[in-house]
């Protein structure tokens, strides 16, 4: 039996490397949860299993997943996290814990003066990358650290994180230790009580049929047969495609939607004005895009919009727009400055979501993001449209 440990069992991983691990037999997984009781409470109440409901346009079904066996809560027992990081057992250690997670600077590299990282060298509260650095340096035995977030170079950036993090800690990764890189692909809402009421199932999940993943092929231990997965040797032209184009246009929905008054993606597509400006956003980032994946991008377009049309998947704008601090540098500002063209459709984008957070602040609503003090700052300053987009833009 091979053996996976997740950090960070949210919606999408249960959506995504969970269904793959569902289709892949001779796998199981343990979760971990770094601060929440509630989502593990809630799977152990029902054997960690759980109803996977999957809706396109013609309706929905249901898949029961089973795979998951077990969860820890590293808030009540950062051992057990170590340990289970440190087994010979766990032969792959997959992460969806969101890019502020990683606590990374505007360089992409650990943010040596990050409050979290700070208090976890000092004996505090453990973050993920140093109870990664951490469980790493106990192990004996070869394993793969796969991270499945929306990070550009994301098994890179891990990597250097975590061993930046191990050198400051005195710290020594004596095993193989890889770190590929994947991008992943499921659009995922939050759960709602019509959700759970048509599961019968407190703990469900929807998602669309779509799905994708591709994993770069540098696994040192064991590696899971997921089925459909496109094993390659360099991801970044497939992490590109889905980071500019999929993602740059559901945060431009999200902001532009939110401030027209839409609440879900398929509402804000509707609106003639909004998929113009969303499409016009993913022609705009096709051109940035490598060759290989260039030819793609009419095909993969059209294929989002349909994705985006969806009604029987309730994809809720304010659940995309939330961390817009972490996000816009990658989905937008950095397409941005990849092209010399004016860009009106990225231009409005970037717009967007400076409207958005300056909508917020002036109702009195604290933004839900990590940087959410420095905005509000940014915000009270003289030019707050300008001060707003130097947080974001690259250089």
């Amino acid at each position: 039996m091979g053996h996976i440990l997740h950090l960070g069992v949210g919606n999408f991983f249960r959506a995504h490397q969970a269904w793959y691990t569902q289709h892949c037999p001779g796998w199981d997984i343990t979760g971990v949860s770094f601060r929440s009781t509630s989502i593990r409470d809630g799977l152990a109440a029902q054997g960690y299993h759980y109803s996977l409901v999957i809706k396109d346009a013609g309706g929905a079904r249901i898949e029961r997943i089973t795979c998951l066996h077990d969860m820890i809560v590293a808030a009540d027992a950062p051992e057990a996290v170590l340990a289970q990081i440190a087994a010979d057992t766990t032969q792959v250690i997959t992460l969806t814990v969101t890019e502020k997670a990683y606590r990374l600077g505007p360089d992409g590299v650990l943010d040596m003066d990050d409050p979290a990282i700070c208090a976890d060298l000092s004996g505090g509260e453990m973050t993920v990358i140093g109870a990664l650095a951490r469980g790493l340096a106990r192990r004996s035995a070869p394993v793969t650290v796969l991270s499945c977030d929306n990070l550009p170079d994301n098994g890179t950036k891990l990597g250097a994180a975590v061993r930046r993090f191990a050198d400051a800690a005195g710290l020594r990764i004596g095993t193989r230790v890889t770190f590929p890189s994947c991008m992943v692909d499921r659009i995922t809402p939050a759960t709602s009580d019509a959700i759970r009421t048509e599961a019968g199932d407190a703990m469900a999940v929807p998602t669309e049929a779509f799905s994708e993943w591709v994993i770069e092929d540098d696994f040192a231990a064991a590696r899971p047969d997921w089925p459909g997965v496109q094993w390659v040797s360099d991801v970044a032209p497939h992490e590109m495609r889905k980071l500019r184009m999929l993602n740059g246009a559901h945060s431009y929905l999200a902001y532009a939607g939110t401030l027209a008054g839409q609440s879900f993606v398929h509402e804000a597509i509707g609106d003639p004005a909004l998929r113009d400006g969303a499409a016009g956003v993913m022609a705009e980032a096709a051109e940035t895009l490598p060759p290989e994946v260039q030819e793609q991008a009419p095909r993969y377009a059209q294929a989002l919009l349909e994705r985006f049309d969806n009604p029987n998947l309730h994809h809720r704008l304010r659940q995309i727009a939330m961390d817009g601090s972490q996000k816009m540098p990658i989905r937008i500002c950095a397409t941005l400055a990849d092209r010399d063209a004016h860009s009106p459709a990225l231009e409005a984008a970037l717009s967007a979501w400076v409207a958005f957070v300056r909508a917020e602040i002036a109702a009195g609503r604290v933004l839900d993001d990590p940087r959410s003090d420095a905005l509000a700052d940014a915000c009270a300053s003289g030019d707050p449209d300008a001060a707003l987009r130097t947080l974001v833009m690259p250089g």
